[in-house]
């Protein structure tokens, strides 16, 4: 199924708007600004005047699969954000051999070179068990605030990871930010709100989190343990979850990467399944989607 974006000649205005923005905002701002400017655009490639579309990956056709919610189930959404990267392999082998879905926010730019090309080409072939989701092109180079502080910037980055990585739906995770754009739903902090209104605009959704599995800086290994984290999921679903009984997990594909790791992601994932009201799906399947 081939996503439609917005129109060529919209994208190109767009994109020229965008680069208009930053050159005057770089008038104003100090020469530290004008540095971020020049990373997250040449990463995200916005000097181009169309956006660069994955010739060499081949991809099957993805047919949206819809499902019928079981009233007497609560649903779980494992997620992994930031691959392809060192842990996406171990997640994915853990995923089949356990038999559960998930999901993977992928980005654009980590998907580039030969190994990270296989590695999106493999994880989209898995559908309906697993689903490759956009995670933006470049992560904002980590620079959060200046990155959201120029939507059309922002929503230029998005679009080029929809179409460097071949994503099937329009589900899009916010780098650093929990924001939840659905229908007739926009639940944001002031900071993302341009850029979701544009996501919104174009037909996307977006994915925040209910509960996350902290990392150590540094190293990226775990820091709760998984009766823990399987606690946490427990009180989510009892307490607050953004939607009753269903709830999003937030984890990242290097947390997994080394074999004691990834025994806890395994230890993890079979306490939550000796719970018979628990069902895993991928998040194309949260309720109230554009899809």
């Amino acid at each position: 199924m081939k996503l439609r974006h917005p129109k060529k000649s919209s994208i190109i205005v767009a994109t020229a708007w965008g680069v208009l923005l930053c050159m005057a905002c770089n008038n104003n701002t100090s020469n530290q600004q004008q540095k971020n400017s020049a990373v997250i655009t040449k990463a995200s490639g916005l000097q181009k005047n169309t956006i660069t579309a994955l010739q060499d990956t081949p991809t099957r056709a993805i047919v949206y699969q819809p499902i019928t919610y079981d009233t007497t189930k609560q649903y779980i959404y494992l997620t992994f954000d930031d691959g392809p990267q060192g842990g996406t392999k171990q997640c994915l082998e853990l995923c089949k051999k356990l038999g559960i879905k998930a999901t993977f926010f992928m980005v654009g730019r980590h998907g580039n070179d030969k190994h990270g090309k296989e590695q999106v080409k493999i994880i989209s072939s898995q559908y309906p068990q697993i689903l490759l989701a956009n995670h933006s092109y470049t992560h904002a180079n980590e620079k959060y605030q200046f990155f959201y502080q120029h939507p059309l910037m922002a929503e230029q980055d998005f679009y080029k990871a929809q179409d460097s990585l071949s994503v099937p739906f329009k589900i899009i995770r916010l780098p650093g930010n929990s924001a939840w754009v659905r229908k007739n739903e926009i639940k944001c902090s002031g900071l993302v709100r341009s850029v979701c209104n544009k996501l919104d605009s174009a037909g996307y959704n977006v994915m925040g989190w209910d509960v996350e599995w902290r990392f150590t800086r540094g190293k990226s290994f775990p820091v709760e343990r998984p009766a823990v984290m399987a606690t946490h999921v427990d009180t989510a679903l009892h307490r607050h979850t953004h939607t009753p009984n269903h709830v999003v997990i937030l984890t990242h594909d290097r947390m997994f990467r080394l074999p004691n790791y990834a025994d806890s992601l395994q230890k993890f994932i079979m306490i939550l399944k000796q719970n018979p009201k628990y069902v895993f799906e991928t998040m194309d399947h949260y309720p109230g989607l554009k899809i």
